[in-house]
């Protein structure tokens, strides 16, 4: 292995098990006589380490170990969020930004087979693990689908669970999408990022048994928190099949 690669490996297994998410990491030339290499493999290492999203750099300040990422697996199943990270052992909590009836924008009349205009419901809730803000959801539903659903807390509810649980709402699949943005100023300020920093985001609609939509949501991420884990079986070629990748050339 090239040296850079080796010193690489090397860090890897140091920020995995001695220093913390945050830790300050040994400057440049601290490496260069630990590891008996020159500056430039040092760089090289840290410039895969960055791209990697290992490691945080700051002018004037050093080099950081990052936080780490947590794993999302929001398209294995139709899930909420609330449901994925208590499977992990974590605890999800929201801050409820908005919840009441709203005409239906476009978007959201389109998902729901609404007319634009009619009313939903809207909540918007800015989600928190470990004390920090992760991921800003606006969800939107039918205002029909559960009489009374306006008078729950979702602080730290599940919205699927009280759908399910108290509603009979029936949930039975959903199609999603993720894609990186740039972060819109007011994005960026509720997930404590800079604006046009990216995040991961994600459109979803959920269909109940009868074949009718109950909810479309977006959720933006913090692309420096989130990867979403996908499991893949590989199935002969289907005629008619929908493509699982959409690539999309704005340019």
């Amino acid at each position: 292995m090239p040296f850079y690669a080796q010193l690489k490996q090397l860090l890897v297994e140091r920020l995995e098990t001695e220093i913390e998410p945050g830790g300050r990491l040994p400057g440049e030339m601290a490496l260069c006589e630990e590891y008996g290499v020159s500056r430039t493999v040092v760089r090289q290492a840290l410039d895969e380490l960055e791209a990697d999203g290992r490691i945080v750099r700051r002018k004037g300040q050093g080099t950081f170990a990052a936080a780490r990422k947590t794993d999302e697996a929001l398209f294995q199943s139709l899930t909420g969020l609330y449901e994925d990270v208590r499977a992990r052992g974590e605890v999800l909590r929201s801050r409820v930004l908005a919840f009441g009836p709203v005409p239906a924008p476009a978007e959201v009349a389109a998902a729901l087979e609404l007319d634009e205009g009619e009313p939903v419901i809207h909540l918007e809730r800015l989600r928190y693990v470990g004390g920090e803000p992760w991921v800003l959801t606006r969800t939107y539903l039918p205002a029909d689908i559960a009489p009374g659903l306006l008078e729950e807390d979702f602080t730290e509810q599940s919205l699927y669970g009280v759908l399910e649980g108290k509603y009979g709402v029936e949930l039975d699949h959903g199609r999603r999408f993720v894609e990186a943005v740039p972060a819109a100023p007011a994005v960026a300020e509720a997930l404590g990022l800079r604006p046009r920093d990216p995040v991961l985001l994600l459109h979803s609609t959920a269909w109940d048994v009868t074949g009718r939509p109950v909810e479309f949501f977006v959720a933006y991420h913090r692309g420096d928190r989130s990867r979403f884990q996908v499991s893949l079986r590989r199935h002969r070629e289907r005629q008619g099949a929908v493509p699982n990748m959409l690539v999309h050339d704005d340019r």
